[in-house]
């Protein structure tokens, strides 16, 4: 039998995303919206000079089964995730893994070209490319005296 390492803080996140859609509470982390599906696709977020890039874990997923988009300045990732069906001679003995629909949505800060942003999808990864536009500068505005 093989020792599998114990994680606390992930199963308190676990318990308190089943709490909360239990609940049928919208969660928010950041400047990150979750629309509680079924089950929730954990996601990396990282950056370069160049992009943003966004990936989302959606083992056993098919790619037709998933639809990205972007809406006023949202980027909303969804899909979903259908579970096995009992055959004559497999019985199940324990299910823990999520099954069906799921929603993400990030908001993209104002130096992205939307129209620019690529996805892949590859061994139940999602990779979404999003090119920056330059450096977003606050603008000023002159304020008159009158």
């Amino acid at each position: 039998m093989a020792l599998i390492k114990w994680e606390p803080l992930r199963e308190i996140e676990d318990m308190f995303d089943r709490y909360t859609k239990a609940m049928g509470w919208p969660m928010s982390r950041g400047q990150e919206l979750i629309n509680t599906g079924d089950w929730t696709p954990r996601v990396d977020i990282s950056e370069t000079d160049n992009e943003f890039m966004i990936k989302a874990e959606i083992p056993e997923v098919n790619k037709e089964d998933v639809k990205v988009s972007v809406d006023n300045g949202v980027l909303t990732i969804q899909g979903e995730r259908k579970q096995e069906k009992e055959e004559k001679g497999k019985k199940f003995h324990r299910v823990e893994r999520y099954y069906g629909s799921f929603v993400r949505s990030f908001t993209l800060p104002d130096n992205i070209d939307a129209t620019k942003i690529k996805a892949s999808f590859k061994d139940g990864m999602l990779n979404l490319q999003i090119p920056k536009t330059g450096e977003a500068r606050p603008k000023a505005i002159e304020v008159k005296v009158e």
